[in-house]
């Protein structure tokens, strides 16, 4: 695979331009009520317990589910930890995965959410897609938590193999910065990137995957994420401090693995393999975002491929939200799954005022759903203006 350089974040790929063009045309909102879920390193131990006391009719079958669909008692790594195999990526993200559904279970099945009815679009903050996906009926729950557990643990031996080759430590480093200064950062790790990748440094030919450093999110109006070995993490960062004018505060993500970067490569081919046409439901009950475009998956053959791609490449979340917010008309936005990060990365972005007709709310634990529920029923017939 060729190294991954210069990374253009304001360019939309050809393939989803026409569903630009779809949403955005009419005066009503088209997508105006959002569903998005949260992604790595939201798990925590015990995350069950609350539902299971709280909705057990829901819960406790939705638990027994889960653990005979992947035939390995998950429910009690969840519950039971320890925190370090909780935090082993293979048993994390079907964990998330899992209990953002189990969430939208108890809504539908306790409350009678309609989730067709009153959601007009989902996202999911990169493992989120996957329960996004599921929310939207393009893909079935087993399928899904099978795939993804068999990804997180491809992913897992993609970071011990890379270790074990280098002797580094790999991870994920969020850059904060002024909101001015996003674009102005960018490029600036976009020319070490691109610089890096040449080889000039060592007079070597092009860096291999494993010493690459990319561009994993686009977080934010001021959030990106670095992926790689934290050790030329560091150097980049000494870089564009030392010539490019930006210093950016860092700070390092729960996460051991480089996500979104080359190394994950055969969790790629994984996807690819797996993928097959059978196993997308085309169209689906609702639009949803793909993480590495911004923009709606606009056929069957595009989700694959975007979904595959998405292990290897950029998660344009902030693309993903301004689209939304800027062209799409959402106005509401409903987060479901462990921790506050999603509804953070929403909030922060589209302001968490309940605006008329509009809001965002989200659900971690069950003592919020009676104050979201009331927001839901209060904006939900509010003029769209």
């Amino acid at each position: 695979m060729p190294p991954r350089t210069a990374i253009s974040l304001s360019t939309l790929r050809p393939c989803c331009q026409r569903a630009t063009r779809d949403y955005a045309t009419s005066a009503e909102p088209t997508l105006r009520t959002a569903l998005f879920f949260p992604g790595h390193g939201v798990q925590r131990k015990g995350m069950l317990k609350p539902w299971l006391e709280a909705y057990p009719k829901t819960c406790k079958p939705f638990v027994e589910e889960m653990d005979s669909i992947l035939g390995v008692k998950l429910s009690e790594i969840i519950e039971e930890g320890p925190v370090s195999l909780l935090d082993k990526t293979e048993n994390a993200q079907p964990a998330i995965m899992a209990t953002s559904v189990m969430i939208l279970r108890v809504l539908e099945q306790e409350f009678g959410f309609e989730t067709d009815k009153r959601i007009n679009v989902t996202l999911g903050h990169s493992l989120g897609e996957y329960a996004a996906l599921v929310a939207a009926g393009y893909l079935d729950f087993d399928f899904a938590l099978k795939i993804v557990r068999r990804r997180g643990e491809i992913m897992g031996e993609c970071t011990k193999k890379a270790k074990e080759e280098t002797g580094e430590t790999f991870g994920m480093m969020a850059l904060v910065c002024e909101p001015d200064q996003l674009e102005s950062l960018i490029s600036a790790v976009n020319e070490w990137l691109a610089y890096d990748a040449e080889g000039t440094r060592d007079d070597s030919s092009a860096a291999p995957a494993i010493r690459q450093v990319t561009l994993a999110n686009k977080n934010s109006k001021n959030q990106i994420v670095l992926s790689g070995s934290f050790q030329r993490i560091r150097e980049l960062l000494t870089h564009i401090r030392e010539f490019g004018g930006h210093d950016p505060r860092a700070v390092e993500l729960k996460s051991r693995s480089a996500f979104h970067s080359p190394i994950m490569k055969p969790a790629f081919d994984y996807m690819k393999k797996v993928m097959t046409p059978e196993v997308v439901h085309w169209p689906g009950k609702m639009t949803t975002i793909a993480n590495v475009t911004g923009l709606p998956f606009d056929s069957a053959d595009n989700l694959r491929k975007n979904l595959s791609r998405q292990a290897i490449d950029t998660v344009l979340w902030w693309d993903s939200i301004k689209y939304l917010h800027d062209k799409a008309g959402t106005k509401r936005w409903l987060g479901l799954g462990p921790g506050k990060v999603g509804r953070n990365l929403v909030g922060k972005e589209v302001g968490a005022t309940k605006s008329k007709g509009g809001g965002v709310w989200a659900i971690t634990d069950p003592w919020e759903i009676e104050e979201t529920m009331k927001g839901l029923e209060e904006t939900e017939s509010d003029a769209t203006s």
